[in-house]
């Protein structure tokens, strides 16, 4: 078996690295100007309104090198902004990335995760229009800022929903949380014993709902094809329980969500039992599953049920009602957020 090619970036520089990851970058939008190799990217959305977000993506805190392919993660730095995008009703548009990395990284390191970054980009149609390199004293750091573009006044905050109106997500809940577990199992074994092979025990679902999790632009179009302005909207990071709070929080409201109608994979939930854990807390409390959560007026309801990776788990209510779920007994539980917490 050949040891496989390593380059150290010192042998390149920063420019010249730059220009390795980027050498087969292709700009797929109008809007796009001036891209890649000047100190600024240059972009013009003629009359839409502009929507940026940006994330941070730290080894040891959002990643673990361990059971983390750089290819996957770099997929993934991608996806987790154009989630965010989504959920402002918007399309991605560009990117930009930045990156800071120890010597222990070399330059077909980096291109691993570049060819992640830019599997998401063509899949998305998004362009990577630049970023900036810097050396790090220990480990990786990934920040992607991403733009996007929506008709004017066609953005959705969280904080415009009204009593009564139905709450929606999308997909399946919980699975990232699982795959985490799964993962974080495996990697206590080979720590323990590196002889014994990780077993990820055809866990295929779990393991890339949080490996190679996917931004719902379908979702969007769904809503604008059926003329479906939702109310308010974000995407689950943190878990349902947060998510729903924020929604609430925001419009001043109160909610009701029904366990029997939370949206678990089968996969998942029998994961969930073989590690001794309860499916609804995992899809209530699990990150990182990149879902939407939105709400629609109840007038729209008839449309959503043509779409079967919308699930309706419950409604807005008066503030003064609390938040609450509705178990499958009928019992009524508060509503309490246990998901992901940055600090």
């Amino acid at each position: 078996m050949s040891t496989p090619t390593r380059t150290e970036v010192s042998s390149l520089g920063e420019f010249g690295l730059i220009d390795h990851l980027t050498k087969n970058v292709e700009l797929q939008h109008a809007s796009t100007i001036l891209g890649i190799g000047d100190d600024g990217a240059v972009i013009d959305h003629f009359g839409k309104q502009t929507v940026i977000s940006s994330d941070l993506l730290v080894e040891g805190i959002h990643f673990d090198l361990t059971y983390t392919p750089l290819r996957h993660l770099g997929y993934k730095s991608v996806v987790v902004n154009l989630s965010d995008i989504y959920a402002m009703n918007a399309q991605p548009t560009q990117i930009t990335v930045n990156i800071a990395f120890s010597n222990r990284f070399s330059v077909e390191a980096l291109q691993e995760l570049y060819e992640g970054i830019l599997s998401a980009c063509n899949k998305y149609g998004v362009d990577l229009i630049g970023g900036d390199t810097s050396s790090s004293n220990k480990g990786l750091l990934i920040s992607v800022t991403a733009l996007g573009e929506v008709a004017p006044d066609q953005f959705v905050k969280r904080s415009t929903a009204q009593k009564g109106d139905l709450i929606c997500v999308s997909g399946y809940l919980g699975g990232a949380f699982l795959g985490l577990t799964l993962l974080e199992r495996e990697k206590r074994i080979y720590l323990e014993n590196p002889q014994v092979q990780p077993d990820l025990e055809n866990e295929a679902f779990i393991v890339g709902r949080l490996l190679k999790p996917e931004a719902r632009k379908d979702i969007i179009q769904y809503l604008e094809d059926q003329q479906i302005k939702p109310t308010s909207m974000m995407d689950i990071s943190d878990g349902l329980s947060s998510e729903v709070l924020h929604l609430c929080k925001q419009s001043q409201l109160g909610c009701r969500i029904y366990e029997d109608k939370l949206p678990i994979h089968e996969d998942a939930r029998r994961a969930a039992f073989k590690f001794g854990l309860d499916p609804t807390v995992c899809a209530l409390n699990g990150g990182e599953d990149y879902e939407l959560i939105f709400t629609v007026r109840q007038d729209d309801y008839e449309k959503l049920t043509l779409q079967e990776e919308i699930s309706v788990v419950g409604y807005m209510a008066d503030l003064d009602e609390g938040h609450k779920i509705i178990s499958k007994g009928g019992n009524t539980f508060d509503i309490t957020a246990q998901g992901w917490k940055a600090f």
